[in-house]
């Protein structure tokens, strides 16, 4: 039975994240917020909260749009009670940045460092 729950949290979470894509896109023109795009969404067991994580298109926007977006949480989530979504109480929202693609983009630098390194000085093969 428990992982009814779980496919069950997942499908919201995927109607959320299509949802609160739409609301954080108006807010951001709407708003003046840096351009911001939600990257995914987790809700609890219970449907009570979801975490909703965001990128921006410059890492040192991203902790400004967070704190606007927190600030405008409760006119999102009235915004999402009045959307398509069929839910008998929309979750609190609680959104943080998602610095994954940061981290993805320094990891691939160390390793592009790491083979120029690696490579002959001269730019011939190796022996």
């Amino acid at each position: 039975m428990p992982s009814r729950d779980f496919k069950r949290t997942d499908r919201i979470g995927a109607e959320l994240r299509r949802e609160l894509g739409l609301l954080v896109h108006a807010a951001v023109r709407d708003h003046g917020l840096p351009s911001t795009s939600v990257s995914d969404v987790e809700i609890t067991r219970d449907l009570d909260w979801a975490t909703v994580w965001v990128t921006t298109m410059l890492p040192e926007q991203g902790l400004p749009a967070v704190k606007a977006l927190n600030e405008m949480s409760h006119e999102i989530r009235h915004a999402l009670a009045h959307s398509g979504m069929r839910m008998r109480r929309v979750p609190e929202l609680k959104f943080k940045y998602d610095d994954s693609v940061d981290k993805g983009e320094r990891i691939e630098s160390l390793l592009r460092q790491q083979v120029r390194d690696l490579a002959p000085p001269d730019g011939g093969e190796r022996d």
